[in-house]
């Protein structure tokens, strides 16, 4: 089971969608690894550099409708690869929430004002994120600040992430 556990990337926007996570110019690499690089390369938010803020980061927290935009696989995949299994975010795009558990990651929702006591206060902090999966809760820390979330995640989706992904539950199953 991949990790859920790190440093918290804040992207305060709605409607990030699969183009500005793997821009489609990179869709004809042949590896997960390949799209390493490019991840949210064509990201233009305020405060936001691709070059610096993506490397220490392990967990993504935003705002609604996440992953919109054309159905691929490589946004999660581009994540994967970065070390980044977690995003939380108000709401997602059916597909890209369904391509990250069904590649063992997690995409959990919370509701809009959960979000904005979250960015409010630990946005622009050195934050970092713990998930318990066995009591659904999620744990922010900076500095002496800390505040557990508690957040849901269906059994069949807790089932796939669990198995590392549709694959590792196909093994086991069928």
């Amino acid at each position: 089971m991949k990790q859920f556990n790190g440093k918290v990337l804040f992207l305060d926007r709605s409607d990030i969608n699969t183009d500005e996570i793997i821009p489609a110019r990179y869709l004809t690499e042949i590896s997960k690894e390949a799209l390493k690089p490019y991840l949210l390369e064509d990201l233009e938010m305020k405060g936001f550099s691709a070059s610096t803020d993506i490397a220490p980061a392990q967990v993504v927290v935003s705002r609604a409708n996440f992953g919109c935009g054309s159905s691929r696989e490589h946004a999660p995949w581009a994540f994967e690869v970065n070390d980044i299994n977690l995003v939380v975010a108000e709401s997602f795009a059916r597909i890209f929430k369904q391509n990250m558990f069904n590649c063992g990651m997690m995409a959990v929702e919370l509701p809009s004002d959960v979000l904005d006591e979250i960015f409010n206060t630990f946005a622009g902090k050195d934050t970092t994120l713990e998930t318990d999966l066995d009591r659904n809760v999620f744990t922010l820390r900076a500095g002496d600040l800390s505040k557990e979330i508690p957040f849901a995640v269906s059994g069949f989706d807790r089932a796939l992430v669990e198995a590392g992904g549709w694959v590792g539950y196909a093994d086991k199953h069928y």
